[in-house]
């Protein structure tokens, strides 16, 4: 049975009730900013050890997802994929879905296929509650400095609701179109940054073969028509053979697949976007899968005598 329309919240404030679930490499970072500005805040983790520093820090803990949902109107998410979002909202014996109030709101900055945050919001509408897809781009330093780009799709009204309470972690905020548009743009961003990393491997490369010195080049580059975001802060890692992440390859390539799927849904190629998927799986599935993702710049660079 569909429930009732729900009216649009009033804008949560700061000392609002606001819950999180997902406290990994990117939640802890954003909750964290919210216990910062002001927010009071409850936490459910399924490892007590993630939200150790967040309790000792003023949050609250949840004992169940509903529990948390009943007793916060807005509800942020940051988890690894649409398996599970899924579980979270709507599996298990007491799902978030089971606790939220008619015209509650859930924030899903997690990096899914858009197909599956549409899926997701259609049955959360159908109980009376909102959903935004608002995926984030700034790794894991941005989270934690509280500087994310956050892009988000779904109705206007309901982001400027959040739109102070995604403030506490996010430099910008951008409503990028209907729901599912967050999670495309974000699905641009990983392209997109993809294939300037490979350039900037390549060019690496080329002036390592020459014997050229790799630190002086990229300062060249940065001067010029060649300046990027990979250049400025991967290409030192690249040069230095530091991996620590960072971001992670799997989380990448987890990504680039999402752009990979809803492309050929819509019978686009994107073949440095492939080509990108095809450098990180080699790297994943060669134990490496932890390490910052410009590492697939280790294997783009070999030689067909290293490949042999």
């Amino acid at each position: 049975m569909t429930a009732p329309a729900a009216s649009v919240p009033a804008p949560f404030q700061p000392g609002s009730e606001v819950g999180f679930v997902g406290l990994g490499a990117m939640g802890s970072g954003m909750a964290a900013c919210l216990l910062r500005r002001g927010w009071r805040l409850r936490v459910f983790a399924r490892r007590p050890a993630a939200a150790h520093a967040l309790l000792e820090a003023g949050a609250e803990e949840a004992a169940s997802l509903a529990s948390l949902a009943s007793s916060c109107r807005l509800v942020f998410l940051s988890l690894p994929d649409a398996a599970a979002v899924e579980e979270v909202l709507f599996a298990g014996a007491s799902p978030l879905a089971d606790g939220l109030v008619s015209g509650s709101c859930v924030v899903d900055t997690s990096t899914i296929a858009a197909s599956s945050a549409q899926h997701f919001g259609e049955r959360l509408h159908d109980r009376g509650c909102f959903l935004l897809d608002a995926p984030v781009s700034g790794g894991q330093q941005g989270a934690q400095d509280g500087t994310l780009a956050c892009m988000v799709g779904g109705d206007a009204a309901v982001l400027q609701a959040c739109r102070e309470a995604l403030g506490a972690f996010c430099k910008t905020v951008t409503h990028v179109g209907p729901l599912g548009a967050g999670q495309t743009v974000k699905a641009c961003n990983q392209v997109a940054v993809a294939g300037a990393l490979l350039g900037v491997a390549d060019a690496l490369a080329l002036a390592r073969a020459q014997g050229l010195d790799l630190h002086q080049v990229r300062d060249v580059l940065l001067g010029g028509t060649a300046r990027s975001f990979p250049l400025e802060k991967h290409a030192p890692r690249i040069i230095d053979g530091q991996f620590a992440p960072g971001f992670r390859a799997r989380l990448m390539r987890k990504d680039l697949r999402a752009a990979l799927e809803t492309a050929r849904a819509h019978h686009t190629a994107l073949p440095a976007a492939r080509l990108a998927e095809q450098l990180l799986d080699q790297l994943c599935e060669g134990g490496r899968g932890d390490w910052d993702w410009s590492a697939l710049a280790l294997q783009a660079q070999q030689t067909p005598e290293d490949k042999a």
